[in-house]
């Protein structure tokens, strides 16, 4: 086998090795010091030491023991995924897990002494080659990219392989899904929306306030029973997040029952890697509309009932989003029976 290789080759090779190096810059940086109470929840300056601390892993993380019964691949992906946060004394101890899925799951961890918190919980993504989430590409659609700080990606080349879909490519685009869950976390909790607070994200996985004690954790909506009077007053709260979501530019996009947290009374929306702008795609109206339809089906069963789709239109025009997005009409067949229905509609919501 000849080791020569043809200018076209080693334009690529180089090419390759530009990406590689784009990827070796990106850095996973700690964001705030967490606080112990659940609530208010502050958001405190990071730490320089813990930012050195992380900054000095980089890539190059080494093993840590944890009480944890995993499996043996099981092991070997949360070292990968959580040593970071382990040597910057964020957490001493990985207790156990508390939701498997098929994206991610999450870890009850024992919070090192320095947080002034109990325990945090970290959510660790599936190695992209495993994880299965239907029809991410509607909420791909019109979304920008984040590199793992945050940043939006505007090298011609790492878009390029992202549009390609390439190894590299796909790399780039599980760490966007990422950053943009916890982009969205920060977001939403600085407006008051009942989020989990985001303390740092990393090599896969965000580390945020867990929401349970030791025994057990937050049980999700849909295994709660509560009375009238609770769920009557648990939809209203549910509706304000929604609309303080809204206010600030994020629809959920997958909202339900399921994970929707409660404790001691008290909601926690959680799972944000799918959130969406609602101006990013003309299907972001719809996928607002089935939030709030899936919402109040659950508490209809509960014996609150409510007009969803009205419900989802008043907020959605309230904020001045159109139901339905404008059409040129040059694009419209005046012939078209259709196209002028459409036309009345779009019309209707100027």
């Amino acid at each position: 086998m000849s080791n020569r290789f043809n200018n076209e080759q080693i334009e690529q090779l180089e090419s390759l090795e530009e990406l590689s190096a784009l990827a070796a810059r990106v850095r996973h940086v700690p964001h705030t010091r967490p606080s112990r109470a659940h609530k208010p929840r502050p958001i405190a300056a990071p730490q320089p030491e813990r930012l050195a601390a992380l900054a000095e892993q980089n890539d190059d993380r080494g093993s840590f023991d944890f009480t944890y019964k995993a499996s043996r691949y099981e092991r070997g992906w949360l070292t990968d995924s959580l040593g970071g946060f382990f040597e910057a004394h964020w957490f001493d101890d990985v207790l156990r897990m508390v939701k498997g899925g098929k994206e991610a799951s999450v870890y009850l961890c024992q919070a090192n002494p320095t947080t002034h918190s109990d325990y945090l919980a970290a959510k660790v993504y599936r190695p992209r080659q495993f994880r299965n989430l239907k029809n991410d590409h509607l909420y791909r659609e019109g979304r920008i990219n984040l590199d793992a700080n945050g940043h939006v990606i505007k090298d011609g080349r790492a878009n390029h392989a992202m549009a390609k879909k390439t190894e590299f490519g796909m790399e780039l685009l599980h760490t966007s899904w990422v950053e943009h869950e916890f982009l969205t976390l920060e977001v939403l909790h600085k407006a008051g929306v009942d989020v989990p607070l985001p303390y740092m994200r990393g090599n896969n996985a965000i580390l945020m306030g867990y929401i349970g004690d030791l025994d057990l954790p937050a049980p999700a909506l849909i295994d709660v029973e509560l009375t009238h009077s609770e769920a009557r007053q648990l939809f209203q709260r549910v509706l304000h997040n929604i609309e303080l979501m809204l206010a600030n530019d994020r629809i959920h996009g997958d909202l339900s029952a399921f994970n929707i947290l409660y404790w001691d009374g008290d909601i926690t929306l959680i799972d944000f890697p799918q959130a969406m702008h609602p101006d990013q795609s003309p299907n972001t109206y719809r996928i607002f509309e089935r939030d709030v339809t899936r919402v109040c089906e659950y508490f209809a069963g509960q014996g609150v009932h409510s007009k969803p789709q009205k419900l989802a239109s008043d907020l959605w025009t309230g904020y001045e989003h159109r139901l339905f997005p404008e059409v040129d009409p040059h694009f419209l067949d005046d012939q078209s029976e259709e196209d002028r229905r459409y036309w009345e509609r779009q019309s209707k919501t100027r």
